[in-house]
């Protein structure tokens, strides 16, 4: 596994960087204001995670006046994209293999 996917699953291990990401994702560029408003921890708090999701490439800030606008970096996640197609052809080989093996048994 590469550094790149061992930071990204790292990074996103954290429950409230994951769902801080998630929102970012589904609801589009939002302040951290906004983001505290419905993270359920301190603005602080959020603020961290955001620093540690941007240095991991999948959040972007913007400044705008005295608002910092963040979103969220969909193709920072291409190699855990690449690493869950291999292992999904890794699995289908298998279970091929084993279903082989399973009707070769039964004759």
């Amino acid at each position: 596994m590469s550094n790149t996917q061992d930071a990204l699953f790292k990074t996103l291990a954290d429950p409230t960087r994951r769902a801080l990401f998630e929102r970012l994702c589904r609801d589009g560029e939002q302040t951290v204001g906004a983001l505290t408003a419905k993270a359920g921890v301190s603005q602080p708090a959020v603020s961290k995670h955001l620093g540690v999701l941007k240095q991991a490439g999948l959040v972007r800030d913007r400044q705008e006046g005295r608002q910092i606008h963040y979103s969220a970096q969909r193709a920072a996640l291409a190699p855990l994209v690449d690493w869950t197609s291999q292992m999904t052809g890794f699995w289908e080989n298998r279970f091929d293999d084993l279903e082989d093996l399973l009707k070769r048994m039964d004759q």
